[in-house]
């Protein structure tokens, strides 16, 4: 997949580079270190702002939000901000053996769609070892405790 042409990997300070770019990506994924040290301020309400201001009309973005068990008030944060900035913004999960109590949260912005609203003729057949259409719609359902977190 990073063979094709669409994609354009950039290695370099990410907020940085979201200040200088403008209507340029259709998806933007954040994939970061916890937030501290250099990483804090990919974590704050002026990178989404960033964010959106770099991604096209129909833009997406995604970003890893850090661990509902340990780390609430940051997952508080990140959904308060990123709501205030795109018209959609959901939450969902997923579970990753190798991070912290191995459950993940993930916070998604959008300008246009909503990734509830997923047609089916939108999943493509393709060969996965975790992902399906039908984990696509469960990820979203959140435990008690996290759909409190984002109220």
């Amino acid at each position: 997949m990073l063979e094709d042409p669409r994609v354009d990997v950039q290695v370099g300070d990410g907020f940085m580079h979201i200040a200088k770019s403008e209507n340029e990506y259709d998806v933007i994924m954040v994939d970061s270190t916890e937030p501290v040290g250099p990483a804090v301020n990919l974590f704050t309400k002026g990178f989404y702002a960033g964010i959106s201001k770099a991604l096209k009309e129909d833009g997406i973005f995604v970003a890893q939000s850090d661990n509902p068990w340990f780390k609430a008030d940051l997952i508080r944060d990140v959904q308060r901000d990123v709501k205030e900035i795109f018209p959609i913004t959901s939450l969902y999960l997923a579970n990753i053996p190798t991070y912290p109590s191995g459950l993940w949260a993930f916070t998604i912005g959008s300008k246009k769609y909503n990734p509830l609203e997923v047609t089916e003729d939108r999943f493509h057949e393709i060969e996965t070892k975790y992902y399906t259409k039908e984990l696509h719609k469960a990820a979203f359902v959140l435990p008690k405790f996290v759909q409190d977190l984002v109220k």
